[in-house]
């Protein structure tokens, strides 16, 4: 180990560490350049290469960049969306709503969109992100001021994106995808900083939607591509791993520079996916509702499973740095380069989704969270049962009509589908919220309540 391992965990969520998870965070430690320390959030579990909840930064010169520190769904994110209806408003509609945003949006594995999209486009999604859907009049300027860099990052290389991955891409804009992704119909229970709840534009009782879900097969096949070309290059560069999933190359090397620029596309291409996403739920709420398009309104899109080039304090001096962040979302505290106009003095919105019965949160960035984990914080409650166990313990048809008793309408291609991602199989979102608003790493600013969710 290059720098010491650290991680953020109360008593309860130290129960249910893995072993497999903390060696993760120890192999992390060991990559070339990495800087300050390797990192982990209190969703911390075991993943591939870095442990989901990693986050890790390197220095530009001597460090490297690791597709394993990303993840296979390149920024799979979450996006907040207030409405002007109450809970009230909704009462003998909630099954309809449920059911008509549920044909709006494609779900589930191999889902297609209704949008066609050329080779040409698709190219021009990978370069300006969510900017592509504003222009061709699927949201508003509005939006992307309220996305984590404006919905889009800088230095995309269209060309490090294969054959393969184009056509996985090409019809899959707009779509949820499946696994945990979700669209889920809150309502705002609790106000717990009115202050930042007044500048985000959220109030108690506020019905939202929030949206979950990333780069689809694009960016799973981006990082399948690089991966390969990234384990045939270690010896090249005479790097030794303890674990080849973390296959890696130097971030200015070519081999590092291509990943970086496939990355960017497909993390574009999800910015992407998730404004048209947005789009259409907004035309379901105006139809059935009659309320106008631009009372919906964004809150902030951050991302999760990226790396990208910042500037940090490295020792009293601003640095230039790789963070990745796997499975760890931006915190970025007020006054932070990035943040919002019109939430600097707040800091930047961070959303933190529950487990389709289990509470929500936003809360917002901290300075504390710059000085010891790179602006960084957890991204939602982290599993503690495989997809498999899952399904052996818990049964969706049971769980349907569970949630529906508690008043949560939920709709999915499979009961399968539900049981992977019952509430049971995640650690509780409230004490991993805790966790990282009493260690400081974010502010809990709102506790939202599920009235409704679609599954992938």
């Amino acid at each position: 180990m290059r720098v010491p391992g650290r991680f953020f965990l109360s008593g309860t969520l130290a129960e249910t560490l893995e072993e497999g998870a903390v060696r993760q965070l120890a192999n992390v430690a060991t990559l070339p350049g990495i800087v300050k320390h390797s990192l982990a959030m209190p969703d911390i579990h075991w993943g591939y290469g870095f442990p989901i909840g990693g986050v890790a930064a390197f220095d530009m010169t001597e460090g490297v960049i690791s597709p394993g520190g990303v993840g296979f769904d390149i920024n799979c994110g979450v996006r907040l969306i207030t409405t002007p209806l109450t809970e009230a408003d909704l009462a003998r509609r909630k099954r309809e709503l449920i059911e008509r945003l549920f044909d709006a949006v494609p779900t589930g594995v191999g889902a297609k969109s209704s949008l066609r999209v050329s080779n040409k486009d698709l190219s021009a999604v990978m370069v300006d992100g969510a900017r592509w859907a504003v222009e061709r009049g699927l949201g508003t300027e509005a939006d992307l001021v309220r996305c984590e860099g404006e919905g889009a990052m800088p230095g995309a290389d269209p060309d490090a994106v294969s054959a393969k991955a184009r056509q996985r891409g090409v019809p899959q804009i707009g779509t949820l995808g499946a696994g945990n992704h979700f669209l889920e119909v809150q309502v705002a229970r609790e106000i717990v900083d009115p202050e930042a709840a007044k500048a985000f534009g959220i109030a108690e009782g506020q019905v939202c939607f929030m949206v979950h879900c990333g780069s689809r097969g694009l960016g799973h096949q981006v990082a399948t591509d690089h991966l390969r070309t990234l384990e045939g290059a270690l010896p090249k560069y005479g790097i030794r791993l303890p674990d080849r999933q973390l296959a890696c190359a130097p971030i200015d090397s070519p081999e590092g520079r291509a990943y970086y620029g496939g990355m960017v596309s497909a993390a574009n291409y999800a910015w992407t996916n998730r404004q048209v996403i947005m789009h259409e739920a907004r035309k379901v709420f105006v139809d059935l509702f009659g309320i106008d398009y631009d009372e919906m309104r964004l809150v902030y899109d951050v991302a999760h499973n990226v790396a990208k080039f910042e500037r940090h304090d490295v020792d009293g001096v601003s640095t230039e740095v790789c963070v990745h962040r796997k499975g760890a979302t931006r915190a970025f505290g007020p006054g932070a380069e990035g943040v919002p106009r019109e939430y600097a003095g707040i800091g930047q919105p961070v959303i933190i989704p529950g487990s389709m019965g289990t509470s929500s949160y936003l809360l917002h960035g901290t300075s504390t969270a710059m000085e010891k984990t790179w602006g960084s914080t957890c991204h939602g409650a982290g599993r503690v049962l495989s997809r498999s166990k899952a399904k052996k313990e818990v049964r969706g048809k049971e769980l349907r009509e569970r949630l529906a008793g508690e008043g949560i309408l939920v709709r999915a291609h499979s009961d399968n589908a539900l049981a992977e991602e019952a509430p049971a199989v995640y650690k509780p979102s409230r004490e991993v919220v805790r966790v990282v608003h009493e260690a400081g790493l974010s502010d809990i600013v709102a506790r939202l309540e599920p009235l409704g969710v679609i599954k992938g």
